[in-house]
């Protein structure tokens, strides 16, 4: 495990430090739960220049390289999920300005779909806070936000950006705005292709064209506000359509597999300011399709979920350093799943929450404490929580963070035919993690250095078993903890702008306990959480030119619940490369991007069986018309 201490002299004269930023500026989440009532959770956010980098390669790309959330990605046109500090897909949540997108039967969310380009802000949300973001929310959150609506009458703007990459990769967007003093509206549309025939070496160590790997994806996200103060009225749009041919594993000779996922999204949302109240509700209807189709063994199956989520809340400041947050939540979500054909199953959720946020001592302790009383088709959870920090110096601060944690089965894991199980309990547990940040300057350098430590036990964790059919099962106790660090260094001298950061993770998850005898998992490691996940990121900006050479780290993953050897991946080294450069013409704008992934050429497997591709690159263009 690599750990980096820091110890920080300063002079007392320039002891506060604000964040040194190279690439770009911060996206700080608009999201009040986020920023006045989570002050003890380690929060990450993307700055704006990061944000750009990535968005011809999309989420998991991102998500993988600059934080040290494990992305479990099935290769390529394959699910990709988040591991958060060794919890399970299904415990990790993905909201969409405030809305939990994550697919309401399967219960979660496959962020291979989720294009970058469509999105303004993205934060991630370490650590639960089942209080603030509802059941289900235990190793943390990724939060996609859209740009704030600027009424500004004549304001307009429009971007082209189109690039190309390899094995036959190609991507486009189009992005423009229009404003006045009472309205604004927005259009964002992302398209992809690709052939990913690129070449891999199989079981008997020939190299072999990959087959069946076509990929074609839409996008598009409408957004419309208005202003009529102090009211002010959202509407978003997302429509979405990926359709992918899944290519064969290493132990299959071919695959004509075949999947389209179509989503529709709905959200209105509106906030209302006055003195020192607020009040907010959002409204959000999502519609997913799932169809697949193999014709090698006849099976065809479609499955469409839909979910309507309501919220409605009340925010109160009392005097300068308290305030109070309640909130109504609301979700029922159904899907069309089970023995018979056109059986309809569904969940229900409706919950209470409130918190309350003080900071004292010249506001340097910052506290909030929260609470939610939710009730899951029929069944009351009560779920408490707190989390505090302390600016002990102007450089140095503290955090903790405790909560209590639930997430009932989804309907897939009690309802799917064949293999659901209707006798499945629902994992609890509770979670603590504490940490401090350091934020200092000696002489020209910048420096933060962030520390996290965290410890969480969830009883009757549920993980799926079998042979050819597959059924979730309860394990009657996991418990993860670790240590993450991130350490970032920046150097200004002239016009050149130097960075060095560091993201290091070290995650032990392991079964405790079973309803098993004699099962051979008590002190495993859980499938699919490595132990070592971390990242560098090095290099350069001057003037219109930025240079980052990324290098990531991932360490053995045990595929059965025994750490069985013979089926343990080996751990594997990435090296990635971006490139951006950006000219002013006037009131136009031209950027290229360009990237080079698995520079080393590296051979690897994230998931059994499924090859990743070797060296690739991307190039794109980017022109702001006004």
């Amino acid at each position: 495990m690599l750990v980096l201490p820091f110890v920080i002299y300063a002079q007392k004269k320039d002891t506060t430090l604000s964040d040194f930023t190279i690439q770009g500026k911060k996206n700080q989440s608009n999201e009040v739960k986020v920023n006045e009532f989570s002050p003890g959770q380690k929060i990450k956010t993307i700055d704006s220049a990061t944000l750009q980098q990535y968005e011809m390669q999309g989420m998991p790309a991102l998500l993988a390289q600059q934080s040290s959330v494990f992305i479990k990605s099935y290769g390529v046109n394959g699910l990709a999920t988040m591991n958060f500090r060794g919890s399970s897909a299904a415990q990790s949540i993905v909201l969409w300005n405030g809305v939990p997108i994550q697919n309401a039967a399967l219960g979660i969310a496959d962020i291979s779909t989720i294009s970058v380009s469509l999105m303004n802000k993205v934060n991630v949300v370490y650590g639960g806070s089942s209080a603030l973001w509802g059941s289900g929310n235990v190793g943390g959150a990724l939060l996609l936000e859209n740009e704030t609506p600027v009424f500004e009458p004549g304001k307009k703007s429009l971007t082209v950006n189109g690039g190309a990459g390899s094995f036959g990769q190609f991507m486009g967007s189009l992005k423009g705005s229009v404003s006045g003093r009472k309205f604004y509206c927005s259009a964002n549309a992302f398209g992809q292709g690709a052939e990913n025939n690129f070449s891999y070496k199989n079981l008997y160590g020939l190299n072999t064209k990959m087959q069946n790997g076509a990929l074609q994806s839409g996008s598009v996200l409408l957004h419309a506000a208005v202003n009529d103060s102090p009211l002010v009225i959202n509407a978003y749009l997302w429509l979405q359509k990926y359709v992918r041919e899944i290519p064969p594993a290493l132990f299959e000779a071919t695959s004509v597999k075949k999947q389209t996922d179509g989503s529709t999204r709905f959200l209105v949302d509106w906030q209302r300011e006055v003195g020192k109240s607020a009040l907010n509700g959002k409204l959000a209807y999502i519609s997913d399709k799932v169809s697949y189709h193999d014709d090698a063994i006849s099976i065809r199956s479609e499955n469409t979920v839909r979910q309507v989520y309501l919220e409605l809340g009340w925010r109160k400041q009392f005097g300068r350093y308290g305030q109070l947050l309640i909130f109504a939540p609301c979700q029922l979500s159904w899907a069309g799943i089970g023995p018979k054909d056109g059986d309809t199953v569904q969940q229900e959720r409706a919950g209470i929450a409130g918190a309350y946020q003080v900071k004292l001592f010249g506001q340097r302790l910052n506290i909030a404490l929260n609470v939610r009383e939710e009730l899951i088709d029929g069944k009351d959870i009560f779920l408490p929580g707190g989390s505090a920090s302390f600016r002990l110096t102007d450089w140095l601060s503290l955090r903790a963070n405790v909560q209590r944690t639930y997430r009932t089965p989804t309907l897939n894991e009690l309802y799917y035919f064949p293999g659901g199980n209707k006798n499945l309990k629902a994992e609890h547990g509770l979670t603590e993690d504490a940490g401090y940040i350091v934020k200092a300057r000696i002489q020209k350098v910048a420096v933060t250095h962030d520390l996290a430590v965290f410890n969480r036990e969830m009883k009757d964790w549920i993980y799926w078993v079998g042979g050819a059919i597959l059924t979730p099962h309860n394990i009657a106790e996991v418990h993860s903890r670790g240590v993450e660090t991130e350490t970032k260094l920046g150097y200004a001298i002239g016009k050149w702008r130097l960075h060095l950061g560091v993201n290091t993770s070290y995650v032990l998850a392991t079964t405790e306990k079973s309803y098993i005898q004699n099962d051979g998992s008590i002190g495993k490691q859980i499938p699919y959480t490595p132990r070592y996940n971390h990242q560098l990121n090095a290099g350069f900006a001057f003037k219109a030119l930025s240079l980052n050479y990324n290098h990531t780290y991932t360490g053995y993953r045990f595929t059965t619940t025994d750490e069985s050897p013979m089926y343990a991946l080996l751990p594997y080294e990435t090296g990635n490369l971006q490139l951006m450069y950006n000219r002013l013409f006037g009131k136009h704008s031209l950027q290229l991007i360009a990237a080079c992934n698995n520079i080393w050429n590296q051979n690897y497997q994230v998931v059994d069986q499924r090859p990743m591709p070797g060296i690739n690159w991307q190039v794109g263009l980017k022109a702001g018309i006004f």
